[in-house]
């Protein structure tokens, strides 16, 4: 499973007051703890308003840069502050995101088409997100043979079929299961990733739910997770359902993970991720 972590997000009060105040320990911080606790890319994401985007991630991606060399996954709703702060990433990512909105692939699959960077690709278009499963497979196809046109092999392209809130919506996870296992039918080489919290926003009890939904979500073949690795509930919830569906062999890593005190009940001296 690989884990994108999500802490370094201006979307996240604390965080926005972070970067508001140039605080480099505080987001240093936060890249230390998802990097230990196993996450494969950083995300790095302003949050802030459109006029103060370029300035943050600028920012961002210098500090944690120069202090890590876990690679990024470069966040922004904008595609051509993307293709602008790419040149600046040392380390090949991911790219977050592109979609079927406007020239999103105009202008970023370029950019991306021979330095071997990631994508993450979300399936919405100029009609708004996509909620049942044949348009999210629709769009899906589109960016991928869009990107295929630009050389872009499918491997590289994580598709993101954006689940909607159980609480608004009640066959949203049912819509995004089974656009993930077409879409897997089509392209096996495609990878799938989503947030989590998304699918609980308006529900009591989240953290339940959260586990729930990333336990379908694996089983109907997702391979990434846009998730806090420190969290002990969602990474146990992770190495749970790997060993539950033959992925680990003896359960090595899930033992592993429990004799190292990652995963299970906090013991004596540790502090529960929040």
């Amino acid at each position: 499973m690989i884990i994108i972590g999500e802490k370094i997000n201006g979307a996240i009060p604390s965080v926005c007051a972070a970067i508001e105040r140039r605080d480099e320990a505080f987001i240093l911080d936060l890249a230390d703890k998802q990097a230990e606790a196993g996450a494969a890319y950083l995300d790095i994401c302003s949050g802030r308003a459109p006029e103060l985007e370029k300035e943050d991630m600028i920012w961002l991606i210098d500090t944690v840069q120069s202090h890590t060399d876990m690679p990024l996954c470069v966040d922004s709703p904008n595609p051509h502050l993307l293709k602008e702060l790419l040149p600046m990433v040392t380390q090949r990512g991911i790219v977050n995101s592109v979609s079927g909105e406007g020239d999103k692939m105009d202008v970023l699959f370029p950019a991306i088409s021979e330095n071997g960077w990631d994508v993450i690709a979300l399936t919405c278009d100029d009609s708004g997100i996509a909620a049942e499963a044949d348009r999210k497979v629709e769009i899906a196809v589109r960016i991928i043979e869009k990107a295929a046109s630009f050389g872009i092999a499918p491997e590289r392209i994580y598709i993101d079929p954006l689940v909607l809130s159980l609480s608004a919506v009640n066959d949203s996870v049912i819509n995004f299961l089974d656009a993930v296992k077409e879409i897997k039918r089509r392209y096996p080489g495609v990878k799938i990733t989503s947030g989590l919290s998304n699918v609980s926003y308006g529900m009591p009890c989240r953290k339940a739910v959260n586990q729930f939904f990333l336990a379908l979500a694996m089983y109907a073949g997702m391979d990434s997770a846009i998730a806090d690795p420190a969290n002990r509930d969602i990474y146990t919830a992770v190495l749970a359902v790997e060993a539950l569906l033959g992925r680990d062999r003896f359960c090595r890593r899930y033992n592993r993970a429990y004799r190292a005190g990652r995963i299970g009940p906090v013991r004596e001296g540790q502090e529960k991720s929040k």
